[in-house]
């Protein structure tokens, strides 16, 4: 299961995304962003194998 959130996070973060949102962002805000969505990701990872 742990691969999944890998999957997830492959999916959520990658640096085409990161590319379209320094149109409208700062490198700051983005740093914000990659790391809280990574901290789910990772959390939810955790929570998921203990569950199930």
């Amino acid at each position: 299961m742990k691969s999944g959130a890998f999957m997830i996070a492959v999916v959520g973060l990658s640096l085409p995304e990161a590319t379209l949102l320094k149109k409208v962002m700062t490198w700051r805000l983005i740093a914000i962003f990659f790391g809280t969505v990574t901290a789910f990701i990772v959390i939810s990872g955790y929570l998921f194998n203990i569950i199930l």
